[in-house]
C-alpha cells in the first residue's frame, strides 16, 4: 500500500482563519447582547455553510434572521477579515511545496467557493492544487465523508491510497469515514481532546513535521497513530 495523493483542509490547516471565524461570530453575537464561546466555535469547525448557519441560529436562539441571511452576513465579514489580514499557518507554504513535488494535491474545505478562492488568491496557494472541492459543492458537509470522496475521485486515486490533513474533529471524522489516512494537525488556538486526536493515524504539532517521508510512512504504521513533534 502506497500513498498516491494528499488532500488538505483549508481553515485551521493552511490558514489560521478559525481565529477569524471565532472573532467574527463573537462580534455578531455581542451586537445582540449574546455570548459566543470557544466550544460553540469548535462545534461548527469543518461544517458546511448550510449546516453551521442553522446551528448558529439555534445556539443563539435567533428569531429575527434566517440561517441564509445569517450566512450572508457572516461570510461577508469573514471575507473582509481575510482581505484585511489573512494569517497563514506557519509552515503551510513549505509543506505544500514539498508534498506537491511528490504527489498531486487536492483541497477539501467546508468554506464556500467564493471564500476559498479568495483565500487561495491572497495566499498564492491555489497553484499547488490539482483539484478543489468546497462546502457549497457537496450535499453533506463534514463529518460526512462526501467532500473527501469527491476530492480523491477528482485526482483519480482510491481513498485508501490518499492521506488527508485536518485540524478539527469533524474533519478527522470525515477523513476516516471516507477511508483516507488521517493526519491530525490542530492549531494552538483550538487544541483537540485526546479522544479526538486518536481519530488521526498520525498527529503533528507543527506543519513542518509533515514531510514526504512522514506521509509515505502512514500505511506502514497501520492503524496505530504515531506522533511527530
Amino acid at each position: 500500500m502506497t500513498i498516491e495523493a494528499v488532500v488538505f483542509d483549508m481553515d485551521g490547516v493552511l490558514i489560521d482563519s478559525e481565529v477569524l471565524w471565532q472573532r467574527v461570530r463573537e462580534d455578531f453575537a455581542a451586537e445582540r447582547g449574546l455570548p459566543w464561546r470557544q466550544e460553540d466555535q469548535e462545534a461548527l469547525m469543518g461544517c458546511s455553510t448550510e449546516v453551521w448557519s442553522v446551528r448558529m441560529c439555534e445556539r443563539l436562539a435567533l428569531t429575527d434572521i434566517s440561517p441564509a441571511e445569517l450566512a450572508t452576513d457572516i461570510l461577508g465579514r469573514v471575507q473582509r477579515a481575510f482581505e484585511t489580514d489573512l494569517p497563514v499557518r506557519p509552515g503551510a507554504a513549505e509543506v505544500l511545496a514539498a508534498l506537491g513535488q511528490r504527489w498531486p494535491l487536492a483541497l477539501a474545505t467546508g468554506s464556500p467557493r467564493e471564500l476559498a478562492d479568495c483565500a487561495l488568491r491572497l495566499t498564492g496557494f491555489g497553484k499547488h492544487f490539482q483539484a478543489t472541492v468546497c462546502g457549497d459543492e457537496v450535499r453533506h458537509g463534514k463529518p460526512h465523508p462526501e467532500i473527501y470522496q469527491r476530492a480523491v475521485a477528482a485526482l483519480g486515486v482510491a481513498p485508501s491510497r490518499a492521506a488527508g490533513i485536518e485540524d478539527s474533529a469533524n474533519g478527522l471524522r470525515a477523513l476516516r469515514a471516507a477511508g483516507l489516512w488521517a493526519i491530525a494537525a490542530p492549531g494552538e488556538a483550538f487544541p483537540l481532546r485526546p479522544a479526538e486526536l486518536a481519530l488521526g493515524h498520525a498527529v503533528v504539532q507543527h506543519l513542518s513535521a509533515i514531510r514526504p517521508d512522514f506521509v509515505a510512512a502512514l500505511p506502514r504504521a497501520g492503524s496505530a497513530a504515531y506522533t511527530s513533534a
